[in-house]
């Protein structure tokens, strides 16, 4: 299913169920997206299993790797604004833990910062990212992940928004837990202005 009404030749319309069930499917599709507020630069990782903090940080991760690394080069700190909730929680222990693997491999400083509850809709990213996303696959069926990869790497605005988009075949497992002894050794520093929502994780080897 894909919410939306495209204009067809007549005869050339597709066919699709009034509903949809994941049982019926082939699989699914998970798209996570980073979204560069200075460049205009939209990076969707798009997975095919659970959408965990793992699979979030990941995301972060291969964005820094292809594209953030390009576009910054003497970057020597990561900001970065997140929602409150779900795989990017302020609570999320997982998240956090992933995180500091991130900020050791980089070498870098990332800084959090977590949208207050029911605030993430002025997210730049909703407007400025997956706004136009739904806009250039709107009404077009999402039949496999191909055509999602390829509706997503063609989305293009006249103010200078490219997307890339791509495949995440790892597996996600839910229910990992972190214990209170390694939440400790994680190094975080707390803003003094709403600390759990506003946090510094620094690399562990300095």
């Amino acid at each position: 299913k894909n919410h939306g009404r495209e204009w067809h030749q007549k005869g050339t319309d597709t066919t699709v169920n009034v509903y949809d069930f994941e049982s019926l499917g082939d699989g699914k599709a998970v798209p996570y997206g980073v979204y560069d507020v200075v460049k205009k630069k939209g990076f969707v990782n798009v997975g095919v299993d659970h959408d965990t903090a793992e699979f979030a940080v990941e995301s972060i991760r291969r964005w820094w790797s292809s594209t953030g690394t390009v576009m910054y080069p003497p970057a020597t700190a990561l900001l970065v604004l997140v929602d409150g909730g779900g795989s990017n929680g302020s609570r999320n222990r997982l998240g956090k833990k992933k995180l500091q693997d991130l900020a050791n491999e980089i070498g870098y400083s990332i800084q959090v910062c977590h949208y207050p509850p029911y605030t993430s809709k002025w997210n730049a990213i909703e407007h400025e990212l997956f706004s136009f996303i739904s806009i250039n696959w709107r009404a077009k069926p999402l039949v496999s992940l191909e055509v999602i990869l390829e509706l997503l790497n063609h989305t293009r605005t006249r103010k200078g928004l490219t997307v890339s988009a791509i495949k995440d075949t790892n597996t996600y497992p839910t229910g990992i837990k972190v214990t209170n002894e390694e939440m400790e050794q994680l190094n975080i520093i707390r803003n003094d202005f709403h600390g759990e929502w506003n946090y510094v994780i620094t690399p562990q080897h300095e």
